[in-house]
């Protein structure tokens, strides 16, 4: 599983899963990815079985690129913990996923492969997706 080397802080805050994504919302290296539409958490279990599931498909014949890591820390009490006592210690990390942001891309196998793998990449993850493709570059 992926988790960071390094935090700048040990607990974040929760923060809000409002608004829309910003930056990583365009295809930049493949030609084919995987948009989210609502918002969500993801974990590195998820982006993990995502990414199995994907390769697996095309049978390492493409190359798939990985455009989220979760760095968040979410905190969690011990089971029979009373109420107060401050803020839990970090149990997992999560990435704050908002609508538009790409998840996966791919390059190098067909439409139908690609759509097929994407397809089953997006079975894995706990939000609704769109498969999206990209726009033709104009070589002036």
């Amino acid at each position: 599983m992926y988790i960071p080397k390094k935090l700048k802080y040990r607990k974040y805050h929760r923060g809000h899963l409002r608004g829309k994504a910003l930056r990583g919302n365009k295809i930049t290296f493949g030609m084919y990815g995987l948009q989210a539409l609502e918002p969500s958490w993801i974990t590195p279990k998820q982006i993990e079985a995502g990414r199995r599931a994907c390769t697996r498909k095309i049978r390492r014949r493409g190359k798939v690129w990985i455009r989220t890591f979760a760095d968040k820390p979410r905190t969690k009490h011990s089971s029979g913990t009373r109420m107060g006592s401050g803020k839990g210690s970090p149990k997992f990390y999560v990435d704050l996923i908002k609508p538009g942001r790409v998840l996966y891309e791919l390059k190098g196998v067909t439409k139908k492969l690609a759509f097929d793998a994407l397809t089953l990449t997006a079975s894995k993850l706990p939000m609704k997706t769109k498969i999206i493709r990209r726009k033709k570059r104009l070589n002036l």
